[in-house]
């Protein structure tokens, strides 16, 4: 019998749902755990972790919209990931960790053997905690680390920090997808990033929405894409203040004559344990998105077409992944 997907929002679990929930980790039937939202006690919640641990099984794990609500939950995490081995995918977005937290969940997360993707949006992290998410992103020719990190809605974040990230992503030898969406980052660190993606080798998406940009943001990106060669796809730049004019340059320039190279470089078959750009809308700051679950490793689109629409806004983007999703997934 094949792993199965329990997805459950916004619920009050019981301590007989959450038996039946350990009982499935533990025997190796559940790929997919999904309790945003949920409410459940502490005992239940460690109860919960430890069947992480012993999950062989258990690929994605989304524990976002407060459901790890304190430090003794962190701890419990971390205890559980020191244990297991499979996990690939971590959603926390919107929980209260701190930088706190996240020195507690570091040893455990900088060390897992196979965690790719990692979202700690609306976190309420700092400066400290993005030096220890930098480890994660090693340079070229070090361990591998993060393929898709998400960072969105941490206003906590100092330049000084952002400028720390910026050199981290220059020199990672793995990292895809970085959403950086709803932080005060203002033209000064645009401007860096901008370096960092012109840098990297492997960088494919960059979402800067909302993020206090300007025209002058705007023409930084448009000379690098269209005078320097880079692996950056997909640029998202809606909610800022900037003319449409500019990111409709921008989409076609990054749109252009990348056909060839992305029938090659993507699998017909994707990895099922990849979180492609359209997931990384979900769970955003605006508490109005959140009612949009979009499914689990969600098979790849054209990639032209999410330049396009990922500029464009969120009901676009709704429907053009719901006309893609499997049947039933939503």
């Amino acid at each position: 019998m094949l792993p199965a997907s329990i997805q459950i929002t916004g619920e009050m679990l019981s301590a007989a749902e959450v038996q039946d929930i350990c009982e499935s980790l533990k025997e190796d039937g559940v790929r997919l755990l999904s309790v945003r939202g949920c409410q459940l006690s502490d005992r239940d919640f460690g109860r919960v972790c430890r069947s992480v641990a012993e999950s062989h099984s258990l690929a994605q794990l989304n524990l976002n919209l407060g459901v790890v609500s304190s430090i003794g939950r962190t701890r419990h995490l971390a205890d559980a990931l020191k244990t297991n081995r499979s996990l690939q995918t971590l959603f926390l977005h919107g929980s209260p960790l701190l930088d706190a937290g996240l020195v507690t969940l570091n040893p455990a997360l900088s060390t897992h053997p196979s965690l790719v993707c990692l979202d700690l949006g609306d976190c309420m992290l700092g400066d400290e905690a993005l030096g220890l998410i930098c480890g994660m992103l090693p340079p070229d020719g070090a361990k591998s680390g993060l393929r898709e990190l998400t960072l969105s809605a941490n206003p906590g974040i100092s330049s000084k920090g952002w400028a720390r990230l910026s050199i981290a992503v220059a020199h990672s030898s793995q990292l895809r997808v970085l959403n950086l969406d709803y932080n005060p980052l203002g033209d000064q660190i645009a401007g860096m990033l901008a370096v960092a993606v012109a840098s990297s080798r492997t960088l494919e998406v960059l979402d800067l929405e909302g993020t206090g940009l300007t025209n002058q943001s705007a023409q930084v990106f448009l000379d690098m894409v269209e005078n320097y060669p880079t692996s950056l796809r997909v640029l998202v730049l809606a909610e800022n203040d900037i003319s449409p004019e500019l990111q409709q340059q921008i989409g076609d320039l990054l749109s252009e004559g990348e056909d060839d190279d992305d029938r090659e470089a993507l699998p017909l078959v994707p990895d099922p344990a990849s979180i492609t750009a359209f997931q990384q809308i979900r769970d955003k700051y605006h508490p109005i998105r959140d009612k949009y679950q979009l499914p689990a490793w969600l098979p790849h689109s054209n990639s032209s077409t999410q330049a396009v629409l990922l500029t464009s806004g969120l009901d676009h983007l709704m429907a053009c992944t719901q006309s893609h999703a499997p049947h039933g997934s939503m």
